[in-house]
């Protein structure tokens, strides 16, 4: 009777551990483990990150890293880290977040404006995935890259179409280059093809010419007539005289690509720069910046006018005073110039 007892209470006891053991392992896998109060919080995870990484992440995000870290060793995450971006929905239990670090690599959405030249372009889209803006720098001007492309040095940039894209976080510069060249033949479609061979230009011509357009005005409805004038001017082999490539040269020769220059002098048309619009006729050797999409298909569509000339206007600020004869046009430029010096407007 005695043993039968203690048989009984080895039992009882037994149970008891085992539920405990049952109720830790239950707690550890399947209650919530998330101390932040958003709906979700998002962790980045690098390519070369260790599970200490991972860790360092998660700790403000969790309540309790111990039982974390149990449950992502038994379920083999801890030896096999995934780079990307995830998402942690607030109420998570530790199963469910490992779940999600090792399977849910999310996209995100990657946008770049009319940066002005590759390293800016590396810089901004270095903020947006893993890849750092050396890296990519390096991979816009690699040489091998480039003998295997239509692209040089002076025309790299026309590959880049500013947009919006969707790549996974962890897109290395390489990766990330290369679907840039795929983008940029989806976009010059049979369509633009077409228009950029009616007009006489090759695709990379047209963006160069659009990143002069791009500068001159901001306003996209004014851009047909301000290509227009230029195309005009082609046509006739009349030297563009655009301020905006005089002060790409400056910056360029400046090595200073934030330089400030509110006005273009008469001594700087003198620089010998194949940048120089006024010295020398045709299109520069490549874009003075990226152009958006609207001044791109502005030069496709260009107006046709039988405009010469253009100089900011007074009057309406933002667009342009156009004009067929010299004459007319000194008449609109004075007006400029005398508000130029009004201003104070020196440099």
């Amino acid at each position: 009777m005695y043993i039968k007892k203690i048989l009984v209470a080895i039992a009882l006891i037994g149970g008891i551990l085992g539920f405990i053991f049952v109720y830790y392992v239950y707690n550890a896998v399947f209650s919530p483990n998330t101390a932040f109060q958003n709906e979700e919080a998002f962790v980045y995870i690098k390519s070369d990150d260790s599970f200490v990484n991972v860790k360092d992440q998660l700790t403000p995000l969790l309540d309790n890293m111990e039982t974390f870290s149990k449950v992502a060793e038994r379920k083999g995450y801890v030896s096999n880290i995934k780079a990307g971006k995830y998402a942690i929905r607030k109420g998570m239990n530790n199963n469910e977040i490992v779940n999600s670090l090792r399977s849910k690599n999310l996209p995100v959405t990657l946008s770049f404006n009319n940066q002005e030249t590759l390293a800016k372009l590396a810089g901004r889209i270095a903020l947006q995935i893993e890849a750092d803006s050396i890296s990519l720098l390096n991979s816009f001007t690699d040489a091998n890259f480039m003998d295997h492309s239509p692209f040089n040095n002076e025309t790299a940039i026309a590959m880049y179409i500013p947009n919006s894209y969707e790549f996974f976080w962890n897109t290395s510069a390489e990766t990330f280059r290369d679907r840039m060249l795929k983008e940029y033949n989806r976009f010059w479609n049979q369509t633009r093809l077409n228009r950029a061979k009616a007009i006489g230009l090759s695709p990379i011509e047209v963006v160069t010419l659009a990143s002069i357009v791009h500068k001159e005005t901001a306003m996209v409805d004014e851009r047909p007539r301000v290509a227009g004038v230029y195309m005009n001017r082609l046509n006739r082999n009349i030297p563009l005289q655009a301020d905006p490539t005089i002060i790409f040269a400056l910056r360029k020769e400046a090595n200073d690509y934030d330089k400030v220059i509110k006005r273009v002098l008469y001594k700087d048309l003198e620089l010998d720069s194949p940048y120089n619009t006024y010295k020398y006729a045709g299109l520069p050797p490549g874009p003075i910046a990226m152009p958006d999409i609207s001044a791109i298909d502005a030069v496709l569509n260009y107006e046709k006018n039988d405009y010469l000339y253009f100089v900011a206007d007074v009057n309406n600020f933002g667009y342009h005073k156009f004009a067929k004869t010299l004459s007319q046009h000194n008449v609109n430029k004075q007006a400029y110039v005398k508000w130029l010096n009004s201003q104070a407007i020196k440099r």
